[in-house]
């Protein structure tokens, strides 16, 4: 296995960092980050460079007022995208904001993670969020090559402990980070009113269904709807998954 290595932002911030090869043993990569783990374990899926302007002012209260301090309460672990964009740029942002000290793991794709001071060597790459403190750089080339091992590092690092994935907004790689999350029985809690990809689970959920990769993913009985403007009935839920 590959030693980590230290990654520095232009904002001073240091995170340690780790390239993955395709048969990485997930256990000992967290170790080597000196992550205790078991910890209860959040992973934030969701929206990127596409979420709209509106959909960010709406949602930026949810990461600095319920998800960041839930996630310091317990001491949990949180995973995402770990790009400089969307819902990954405002967990890192409200981590940075609140003050939190829990650990916050970027997994993304090593052909399309953009480092400091590198060029981006493709059209589509992605900065890394500058406030995480740890990067999984893993194999693959396109978006969406992230979203197994995203799931994977939330089950490495919970082991037995509660963990839960929360899904914002999204496009197309959030049906497929929603579907790696079904296949690691573990539960969704999907933001309604986030828009794009959450509203349409949260219709399917409720029975309206205008996508056929949704009856699989609410037929798992993991899903479960929370409104975006009742962050006290989503810290209740949180909660109470992850206690």
């Amino acid at each position: 296995m590959q030693e980590p290595f230290s990654i520095e932002f232009a904002n001073g911030l240091t995170a340690k960092a780790l390239h993955l090869q395709p048969n990485a043993d997930l256990a000992a990569t967290l170790e080597s980050f000196e992550l205790s783990s078991p910890r209860p374990t959040i992973a934030i899926v969701g929206g990127a460079s596409k979420i709209s302007e509106a959909d960010r002012e709406r949602l930026r209260s949810l990461f600095l007022h319920v998800l960041a301090p839930l996630a310091e309460s317990f001491n949990a672990g949180v995973v995402d995208g770990g790009t400089d964009a969307g819902v990954m740029q405002m967990m890192g942002e409200a981590r940075w904001k609140t003050g939190a000290t829990f650990p916050l793991i970027g997994v993304a794709p090593v052909g399309l993670a953009t480092l400091p001071q590198q060029t981006a060597t493709a059209e589509d790459a992605a900065p890394l969020e500058p406030h995480h403190t740890h990067f999984l750089l893993v194999p693959g080339s396109q978006w969406g090559d992230e979203s197994p091992w995203i799931a994977a590092t939330a089950s490495h690092l919970s082991r037995g402990l509660p963990s839960v994935t929360v899904l914002i907004n999204g496009g197309e790689i959030t049906w497929t980070d929603a579907q790696c999350s079904v296949a690691a029985k573990r539960s969704i809690v999907v933001i309604a009113g986030s828009g794009r990809t959450a509203d349409i689970l949260v219709a399917a959920v409720n029975g309206t269904v205008t996508d056929d990769r949704a009856p699989a993913l609410v037929e798992s009985g993991l899903l479960q709807a929370v409104d975006l403007e009742d962050p006290e009935k989503l810290d209740r839920v949180l909660r109470q998954i992850l206690a």
